[in-house]
C-alpha cells in the first residue's frame, strides 16, 4: 500500500528523447570500485553508445581513466547528489530503491520535505 500511495505522487515521465531514440547497440556500465584507475581508457569508454555508471564515483579529475560521458547514473538515494548542479544535464539519474528508508527518501523528494 505504501508504495502504491507513493507511485500515485510521482508525475509520470518518460525517458528522455535522446535515450529513447538510442537503440543500445553498445552499452557500457562503469562501477565505482576504482579498478579503472590508470587505465586510459576514458576515451574509449566515451565510444558507447549509451554508459551507465553506477553509484556517486566521481569522474571530474579522473576522466582519462573513466571518461566524462554520463548516459545514466543509477545509485541508492544515499549516493543521491545533493546539488542540482551536480547532475549532469544530458544525463538521467535513476534511484535504486529497496529499502524501506529509501522509499521514505523518494516521498520526502517528491513532497519537499525533510527526512
Amino acid at each position: 500500500d505504501t508504495l502504491k500511495d507513493l507511485l500515485e505522487l510521482l508525475p509520470e515521465h518518460d525517458l528522455p528523447e535522446d535515450v529513447k531514440s538510442k537503440h543500445c547497440k553498445r552499452c557500457v556500465v562503469v562501477g565505482s570500485g576504482g579498478i579503472l584507475h590508470g587505465s586510459e581508457l576514458g576515451h574509449l569508454l566515451n565510444q558507447f553508445d549509451i554508459v551507465i555508471r553506477l553509484n556517486d564515483a566521481p569522474v571530474h579529475g579522473y576522466t582519462d581513466h573513466v571518461g566524462n560521458k554520463t548516459t545514466i547514473r543509477m545509485t541508492y538515494p544515499e549516493g543521491a547528489p545533493l546539488s542540482e548542479h551536480e547532475y549532469p544535464p544530458a544525463s538521467l539519474f535513476v534511484a535504486v530503491l529497496f529499502k524501506r528508508v529509501d522509499f521514505n527518501w523518494l516521498q520526502a523528494m517528491v513532497k519537499n520535505e525533510t527526512l
